[in-house]
């Protein structure tokens, strides 16, 4: 057993780690691990954080492998956002935390995940700390490409690239830790396109299967202007469902333990003097919502992208495995109904949704001018 488990089919990229974690002269004050979505970014950054607190370089049984990759090491922190933005007093607190000496192991760890979720401003704050680290102190930034980062950061920083796994690796994952029925594994995999956590998601939620399968249908069913106003405003639903269900009982949570923590009561009016720390809460419980929805709709745009490639793949007469095979019967009939022209517009189309919705362009205004494009050429 060994900490880098967890992070398969990475097995080049994550060689200079290995080599850090067991050798000082290798290591530098600061690493970037930078990779798509899905491709274990954060696990290999806990991984290293674990080797490097380990006697054994990563063992994967000790007390400080498990309390790092648990997130309980006293040395090892992780800023893991649910807001749409990193704030500035979350970068100061993480640098407070640096300057101080590891207090039971060898290293002083430091992770941020969505590193790319920094603001400049942020980065400005932060850049002081990469500059002139503090002795025994390791900041790890996960992005999903080097560009997402400050270039004054990236310069003080040792990169490290991931890349996707292939899906039958993460298939097999699926079959040995979650014990997933391999043929199932399999489509989750491919149909997650390598993305590990929404694989083992699909694969343990029958109801993320039905959603996805309810997305990819809007390829045919959409066929004329109203069919497409009625599919964007069914996507919006979804999304605020979606994200109202995997907040709100979080949230009433959240809201309970700081009433209790401050002395207050909850059916009863606030003091002037707690009024401003339950706004903070709100308002930082609005932007995980916000955050959610947007990757919701995100998802569902790729999922899109990934039945248009199957359809691509057919028309060009490619014989590589189809990223949706279990839908393959769907993928041969809009493929013999259309020409590759129309497919690679739709692709257009969805990237381009996709950049809308990076730029806070309504949503629903957003989804609408894609279901729009999507419709047959025959129905424009």
């Amino acid at each position: 057993m060994s900490v880098w488990d967890a992070v398969v089919g990475q097995e080049v990229a994550i060689a200079p780690l290995k080599t850090a974690a067991a050798d000082v002269s290798a290591m530098t004050h600061a690493w970037i691990i930078t990779g798509p979505p899905g491709s274990g970014r954060s696990h290999a950054a806990r991984a290293f954080a674990a080797a490097l607190q380990c006697p054994q370089q990563g063992c994967g049984e000790c007390q400080a492998c498990t309390t790092a990759l648990s997130g309980a090491h006293a040395d090892v922190t992780v800023l893991a956002t649910e807001k749409v933005t990193i704030s500035i007093e979350e970068v100061r607190g993480l640098i407070s935390t640096a300057q101080t000496s590891p207090s039971e192991g060898r290293w002083r760890v430091i992770i941020i995940e969505d590193a790319d979720r920094m603001t400049e401003r942020t980065s400005n704050v932060l850049l002081k700390s990469i500059e002139e680290p503090p002795p025994r102190t390791v900041w790890l930034l996960c992005a999903p490409a080097g560009e997402d980062i400050a270039v004054t950061i990236r310069s003080r920083s040792r990169k490290v690239t991931l890349r996707m796994p292939d899906p039958e690796v993460v298939a097999q994952l699926l079959v040995d830790r979650d014990g997933v029925e391999p043929e199932l594994a399999r489509q989750c995999a491919y149909a997650a396109q390598s993305h590990i956590g929404i694989a083992r998601r699909l694969a343990r939620d029958p109801e993320a299967r039905a959603r996805r399968d309810q997305v990819l249908a809007l390829a045919t069913e959409i066929r004329g202007v109203g069919d497409a106003v009625l599919a964007a405003a069914d996507l919006v639903e979804v999304a605020e469902a979606d994200a109202k269900a995997a907040t709100e009982e979080r949230d009433v949570a959240e809201r309970n333990e700081l009433l209790r923590t401050l002395g207050a009561d909850d059916g009863g009016r606030l003091p002037p003097a707690l009024r401003s720390q339950v706004k903070q809460l709100e308002d930082d419980q609005k932007r995980r919502a916000t955050r959610h929805k947007r990757d919701v709709f995100d998802r569902a745009i790729v999922d899109l992208m990934s039945l248009y490639r199957d359809v691509a793949s057919i028309q060009v007469g490619a014989r590589d495995p189809l990223i949706n095979e279990s839908h393959r019967g769907h993928v041969e009939s809009l493929a013999g109904r259309t020409v590759l022209a129309d497919t690679m517009r739709c692709l257009d189309a969805l990237a381009q949704t996709r950049e809308r919705l990076a730029q806070n362009v309504s949503p629903l205004l957003a989804l609408e001018a894609m279901a729009l494009a999507l419709r047959p050429r025959s129905a424009a």
